[in-house]
């Protein structure tokens, strides 16, 4: 036996092998790697990456894409705003705007007065109320030499940060025995 034979002989092992395999059924390898994708998720993800593509080839309008990136400025509501916030730091203007609330502190004592007074500029601050008159009276009844619930109002809009610009109004409306306040 030479080595021609011994081949011939392997390969004919070999092949009955193969047959058997083929008419058994079982043992058979699966070429397919393992998590490879099937047929139907390869054409899934083809169509996802054709829809993709698609989003991203669409041209947007080059205004569109400067608005976006950019925005626009409304110069009319600037020019308002600005007008606004000049009449607020204008000081006729300011005495010229109405009363729209007013509080009487009359015949209280100073801690009392102070409590009120500060849940009444809570509240109208709440409500959006711009300016308000505070009457305290002129002191004619008090014993000492200073009226005592003047001092105290003109004190507490100092420190009250929600207070803005003061004043006292026409004689008519109470004179120095009250003061009109700007609420910020």
């Amino acid at each position: 036996m030479d080595m021609n034979d011994i081949l011939a002989k392997w390969d004919q092992v070999q092949a009955s092998e193969k047959q058997k395999q083929k008419n058994s059924g079982r043992n058979q390898i699966s070429h397919k790697k393992a998590n490879a994708p099937t047929k139907e998720e390869k054409e899934l993800a083809r169509s996802k990456l054709e829809d993709f593509d698609e989003e991203n080839n669409k041209q947007i309008n080059p205004m569109e894409l400067w608005l976006r990136r950019y925005g626009t400025v409304d110069k009319d509501k600037m020019i308002e705003e600005t007008e606004e916030r000049l009449k607020q730091t204008d000081r006729n203007h300011l005495r010229e705007m109405r009363i729209e609330e007013r509080i009487d502190l009359h015949g209280l004592k100073q801690d009392e007065a102070e409590f009120k007074l500060n849940s009444f500029i809570s509240s109208c601050k709440q409500r959006g109320i711009r300016k308000v008159l505070i009457v305290h009276g002129k002191g004619i009844h008090t014993t000492g030499t200073d009226p005592v619930l003047g001092e105290l109002v003109r004190k507490f809009i100092e420190r009250d940060p929600r207070l803005g610009m003061s004043g006292h109004p026409d004689r008519n409306m109470g004179g120095n025995g009250a003061t009109w306040v700007i609420i910020k």
